[in-house]
Protein backbone atom coordinates (compact mmCIF):
# COMPACT_ATOMS: atom_id res chain seq x y z
CA UNK A 1 0.00 0.00 0.00
CA UNK A 2 1.24 3.26 -1.14
CA UNK A 3 2.07 5.74 1.69
CA UNK A 4 2.15 9.98 1.59
CA UNK A 5 5.77 11.34 2.11
CA UNK A 6 4.72 12.33 5.29
CA UNK A 7 3.45 8.75 6.43
CA UNK A 8 6.96 7.44 5.30
CA UNK A 9 8.55 9.84 7.05
CA UNK A 10 6.46 9.54 10.39
CA UNK A 11 7.29 5.59 9.49
CA UNK A 12 10.97 5.68 9.19
CA UNK A 13 11.25 8.50 12.35
CA UNK A 14 9.45 5.64 14.84
CA UNK A 15 11.69 2.80 13.67
CA UNK A 16 14.35 4.58 14.55
CA UNK A 17 13.51 5.26 17.53
CA UNK A 18 12.53 2.08 18.29
CA UNK A 19 15.70 0.79 17.53
CA UNK A 20 17.66 3.35 19.38
CA UNK A 21 15.90 3.57 22.72
CA UNK A 22 17.21 1.64 25.88
CA UNK A 23 16.24 -1.65 26.92
CA UNK A 24 16.86 -0.64 30.59
CA UNK A 25 14.02 -0.33 33.40
CA UNK A 26 14.54 2.23 36.27
CA UNK A 27 18.18 2.36 37.51
CA UNK A 28 18.38 3.75 41.14
CA UNK A 29 21.12 4.51 43.08
CA UNK A 30 19.98 4.78 46.18
CA UNK A 31 17.24 2.65 47.39
CA UNK A 32 14.75 5.10 48.24
CA UNK A 33 14.26 5.63 44.18
CA UNK A 34 13.28 1.96 43.45
CA UNK A 35 9.89 2.77 42.96
CA UNK A 36 11.06 5.37 39.48
CA UNK A 37 8.85 4.70 36.69
CA UNK A 38 10.79 4.06 33.79
CA UNK A 39 9.39 2.30 30.23
CA UNK A 40 11.45 1.45 27.47
CA UNK A 41 11.05 2.20 24.09
CA UNK A 42 12.41 -1.00 22.75
CA UNK A 43 11.55 -4.79 22.87
CA UNK A 44 14.03 -6.80 23.83
CA UNK A 45 16.22 -9.11 21.58
CA UNK A 46 15.95 -12.41 21.64
CA UNK A 47 17.29 -14.46 24.54
CA UNK A 48 20.07 -13.60 26.44
CA UNK A 49 21.37 -12.82 22.83
CA UNK A 50 25.38 -11.36 23.28
CA UNK A 51 26.75 -11.69 19.85
CA UNK A 52 29.97 -12.79 19.89
CA UNK A 53 33.33 -10.84 19.27
CA UNK A 54 34.41 -10.59 15.70
CA UNK A 55 37.72 -12.66 15.16
CA UNK A 56 39.23 -9.60 13.31
CA UNK A 57 37.76 -5.92 14.17
CA UNK A 58 38.29 -3.21 12.21
CA UNK A 59 39.95 -0.08 13.66
CA UNK A 60 37.72 2.83 13.20
CA UNK A 61 39.10 5.89 11.56
CA UNK A 62 38.74 8.82 13.93
CA UNK A 63 40.40 12.12 14.24
CA UNK A 64 42.96 13.04 17.45
CA UNK A 65 41.34 13.38 20.84
CA UNK A 66 38.09 11.78 20.05
CA UNK A 67 38.07 9.78 23.42
CA UNK A 68 38.85 12.97 25.16
CA UNK A 69 35.75 14.20 22.77
CA UNK A 70 33.79 11.39 23.89
CA UNK A 71 33.96 11.91 27.72
CA UNK A 72 34.18 15.56 28.25
CA UNK A 73 30.64 15.42 26.05
CA UNK A 74 29.54 13.07 28.35
CA UNK A 75 30.28 14.75 31.32
CA UNK A 76 28.62 17.83 30.21
CA UNK A 77 25.08 16.52 29.68
CA UNK A 78 25.47 15.37 33.70
CA UNK A 79 22.66 16.20 35.35
CA UNK A 80 20.33 16.71 32.45
CA UNK A 81 17.26 14.54 31.75
CA UNK A 82 17.14 15.51 27.31
CA UNK A 83 20.24 14.49 25.73
CA UNK A 84 20.62 17.55 23.29
CA UNK A 85 24.67 18.06 21.90
CA UNK A 86 25.22 20.93 19.73
CA UNK A 87 21.05 21.35 18.41
CA UNK A 88 20.95 17.65 18.00
CA UNK A 89 18.47 15.62 20.25
CA UNK A 90 19.32 11.89 20.87
CA UNK A 91 16.74 9.80 22.84
CA UNK A 92 16.78 10.45 26.33
CA UNK A 93 17.69 6.52 27.33
CA UNK A 94 20.82 5.04 28.35
CA UNK A 95 21.63 4.28 24.82
CA UNK A 96 20.59 8.26 23.59
CA UNK A 97 23.92 9.41 26.10
CA UNK A 98 26.16 7.10 24.64
CA UNK A 99 25.44 7.55 21.07
CA UNK A 100 25.29 11.83 21.80
CA UNK A 101 28.81 11.10 23.40
CA UNK A 102 30.35 9.29 20.48
CA UNK A 103 28.61 11.11 17.76
CA UNK A 104 30.53 14.25 18.64
CA UNK A 105 34.41 12.03 18.08
CA UNK A 106 32.59 10.91 14.99
CA UNK A 107 31.48 7.38 15.69
CA UNK A 108 27.80 5.87 14.35
CA UNK A 109 27.36 3.37 16.95
CA UNK A 110 23.94 2.19 15.45
CA UNK A 111 25.65 1.66 12.06
CA UNK A 112 25.87 -2.19 12.71
CA UNK A 113 22.44 -2.83 13.85
CA UNK A 114 20.70 -6.04 12.57
CA UNK A 115 16.56 -7.51 12.29
CA UNK A 116 15.73 -8.07 16.09
CA UNK A 117 18.46 -5.88 18.11
CA UNK A 118 17.50 -4.05 20.92
CA UNK A 119 19.70 -0.40 21.10
CA UNK A 120 22.18 -1.70 23.66
CA UNK A 121 22.80 -5.04 21.57
CA UNK A 122 23.25 -3.35 18.19
CA UNK A 123 26.02 -0.88 20.14
CA UNK A 124 27.56 -4.67 21.52
CA UNK A 125 27.32 -5.59 18.04
CA UNK A 126 29.17 -2.52 16.54
CA UNK A 127 32.01 -2.65 19.73
CA UNK A 128 32.95 -6.45 18.45
CA UNK A 129 33.44 -5.25 14.72
CA UNK A 130 35.27 -2.04 15.58
CA UNK A 131 36.63 -2.48 19.19
CA UNK A 132 37.69 -5.03 21.64
CA UNK A 133 35.42 -6.24 24.52
CA UNK A 134 36.63 -7.50 27.36
CA UNK A 135 35.25 -8.66 30.97
CA UNK A 136 38.41 -8.35 33.03
CA UNK A 137 41.58 -6.17 33.74
CA UNK A 138 40.70 -2.21 34.16
CA UNK A 139 38.80 -0.32 31.98
CA UNK A 140 39.83 3.10 30.52
CA UNK A 141 38.52 6.48 30.56
CA UNK A 142 35.96 6.59 27.73
CA UNK A 143 35.17 3.28 27.03
CA UNK A 144 31.51 1.53 26.98
CA UNK A 145 30.45 -0.16 29.97
CA UNK A 146 27.56 -3.11 29.46
CA UNK A 147 24.60 -4.71 31.62
CA UNK A 148 22.14 -7.36 31.13
CA UNK A 149 18.78 -8.40 32.93
CA UNK A 150 18.73 -4.41 33.99
CA UNK A 151 14.95 -5.00 33.47
CA UNK A 152 12.08 -7.61 32.99
CA UNK A 153 11.78 -6.30 29.72
CA UNK A 154 9.35 -8.58 28.38
CA UNK A 155 7.55 -8.87 31.93
CA UNK A 156 8.15 -13.08 32.00
CA UNK A 157 9.32 -13.19 35.43
CA UNK A 158 12.52 -14.59 34.21
CA UNK A 159 16.15 -13.50 33.59
CA UNK A 160 15.95 -14.07 29.52
CA UNK A 161 16.24 -10.20 28.35
CA UNK A 162 19.96 -10.07 27.38
CA UNK A 163 21.69 -6.72 26.99
CA UNK A 164 19.43 -4.46 28.05
CA UNK A 165 21.39 -1.09 29.59
CA UNK A 166 24.90 0.96 28.83
CA UNK A 167 27.26 3.44 29.75
CA UNK A 168 30.36 5.60 29.76
CA UNK A 169 33.43 4.94 31.96
CA UNK A 170 34.36 7.95 33.31
CA UNK A 171 37.00 7.25 36.03
CA UNK A 172 38.88 4.32 37.86
CA UNK A 173 39.29 5.08 41.54
CA UNK A 174 42.45 3.20 43.55
CA UNK A 175 40.37 0.46 45.02
CA UNK A 176 39.30 -0.63 41.92
CA UNK A 177 35.74 1.21 41.82
CA UNK A 178 34.80 2.37 37.92
CA UNK A 179 32.72 5.55 37.75
CA UNK A 180 29.59 5.21 35.16
CA UNK A 181 27.93 7.90 33.84
CA UNK A 182 24.57 6.81 32.26
CA UNK A 183 21.09 7.77 31.83
CA UNK A 184 18.84 6.38 33.94
CA UNK A 185 14.68 7.66 34.72
CA UNK A 186 15.61 10.40 36.53
CA UNK A 187 18.32 11.86 34.01
CA UNK A 188 22.39 11.15 33.61
CA UNK A 189 23.73 10.30 36.76
CA UNK A 190 27.41 8.78 37.79
CA UNK A 191 26.87 5.39 39.06
CA UNK A 192 29.95 3.12 40.88
CA UNK A 193 30.87 -0.39 39.98
CA UNK A 194 33.29 -2.63 41.78
CA UNK A 195 33.26 -6.09 40.35
CA UNK A 196 35.95 -6.98 43.42
CA UNK A 197 32.81 -6.80 45.74
CA UNK A 198 30.11 -7.87 43.32
CA UNK A 199 27.17 -8.36 45.43
CA UNK A 200 27.91 -5.49 48.23
CA UNK A 201 26.66 -2.07 48.17
CA UNK A 202 29.22 -0.74 50.58
CA UNK A 203 32.85 -2.09 52.15
CA UNK A 204 32.85 -3.55 55.22
CA UNK A 205 33.97 0.28 56.66
CA UNK A 206 31.51 1.47 54.52
CA UNK A 207 32.77 2.77 51.29
CA UNK A 208 29.91 2.44 48.74
CA UNK A 209 31.18 0.61 45.72
CA UNK A 210 28.37 -0.24 43.88
CA UNK A 211 24.82 1.49 43.31
CA UNK A 212 21.61 -0.33 42.92
CA UNK A 213 20.91 -0.74 39.35
CA UNK A 214 17.29 -2.80 38.85
CA UNK A 215 14.69 -2.29 41.23
CA UNK A 216 12.88 -5.30 43.13
CA UNK A 217 9.50 -6.88 42.80
CA UNK A 218 7.53 -9.55 43.35
CA UNK A 219 9.45 -12.79 43.99
CA UNK A 220 12.75 -10.59 42.81
CA UNK A 221 15.30 -8.74 44.96
CA UNK A 222 17.13 -5.65 43.66
CA UNK A 223 20.72 -5.93 42.24
CA UNK A 224 23.59 -3.87 42.22
CA UNK A 225 25.80 -2.79 39.01
CA UNK A 226 28.34 -5.42 39.69
CA UNK A 227 25.69 -8.16 39.76
CA UNK A 228 24.53 -7.10 36.32
CA UNK A 229 27.68 -6.34 34.40
CA UNK A 230 27.98 -7.69 31.10
CA UNK A 231 31.15 -6.32 29.64
CA UNK A 232 33.16 -3.38 28.59
CA UNK A 233 34.04 -1.88 25.40
CA UNK A 234 37.01 -0.26 23.97
CA UNK A 235 36.19 1.71 20.65
CA UNK A 236 38.69 4.58 20.50
CA UNK A 237 42.67 4.98 20.64
CA UNK A 238 44.05 5.58 24.17
CA UNK A 239 45.24 8.85 24.31
CA UNK A 240 48.36 9.72 26.38
CA UNK A 241 46.81 11.56 28.76
CA UNK A 242 44.15 8.39 30.19
CA UNK A 243 47.36 5.69 29.58
CA UNK A 244 47.59 5.47 33.48
CA UNK A 245 43.99 6.16 34.40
Amino acid sequence: MLRSPLARCLLSVSLAALLSACATGAPAGARRLLADAYEPFTRPAAPRLVPDAEAASTPLPVSPGARDTALSTAQRLVGKRKIVVNGQRFGDDCTGLVRAAYTQAGVDLMSAAEPGDNGVTAIWRFAARHGRIYTGGHPVAGDLVFFRETYDLNRDGRDNDGLTHVGLVESLEDDGTVIVIHRVARGVVRYRMNLAHRDKATTPGGRRVNDWLRAGGPGAKPRLTAELFAGYATLLPVESRFAGR
